[in-house]
């Protein structure tokens, strides 16, 4: 199995550290050539005016919309999360997004950068808690009927699924835990 990580801007090394770890092999994904060699993708966090502008530049949003609209598993983290989202409360006239995952997020909704923290969260289907990093994220004001809710923070969804695409508010490959990543890769596996 091939997870590409979208390499334009962003955390994506940190990403390709986690699912190496996993033994999966993870490139950079930077073309749609090699967008075309992946079984999924990670879209990191970043910021995501930026995101959407150098999708564009590098020619590579058409086929990243093709690719999940056909089913390409997804998971996108922070500003990966915008990307996705069916609806950007709050984003730039030009910024575009693949409306993926039926969700309306507003960016930087937990706040700027002095604002970042970390919690403890319950995350569906594991024993222990999952300790996550918020840094200028987004937040869900609205989740559509057929989105999976994993886990909250402070009752507001932070971690979500919808199919094939997978979104977490916060930033998963920040800390040594690999389960968020792992849960991924097993959703490839065995699709629901």
């Amino acid at each position: 199995m091939i997870v590409g990580v979208l390499a334009l801007q962003g955390a994506f090394a940190a990403h390709q550290d986690r699912l190496t770890a996993l033994g999966v092999d993870a490139p950079a994904v930077r073309t749609a050539d090699q967008l075309a060699r992946v079984d999924a993708l990670v879209m990191p966090g970043g910021e995501s005016t930026t995101m959407s502008h150098l999708l564009r530049t590098n020619d590579l949003f058409g086929p990243l919309g093709s690719a999940i609209g056909d089913g390409l598993p997804v998971f996108g983290t922070c500003a990966g999360m915008i990307i996705c989202a069916t609806e950007v409360l709050d984003g730039r006239p030009d910024q575009r997004s693949f409306g993926a995952i039926d969700v309306g997020v507003r960016r930087n909704g937990y706040g700027r950068q002095l604002k970042s923290f970390e919690s403890d969260l319950d995350v569906s289907g594991f024993d222990d808690p999952f300790r996550a990093v918020f840094i200028r994220a987004p937040i869900v004001e609205r989740v559509g009927d057929e989105v999976e809710i994993l886990a909250c923070h402070d009752g507001v969804p932070v971690l979500l699924r919808q199919r094939s695409c997978t979104v977490a508010s916060f930033h998963p490959e920040l800390t040594p835990d690999g389960r968020l990543h792992a849960m991924f890769v097993e959703s490839i596996e065995s699709p629901s």
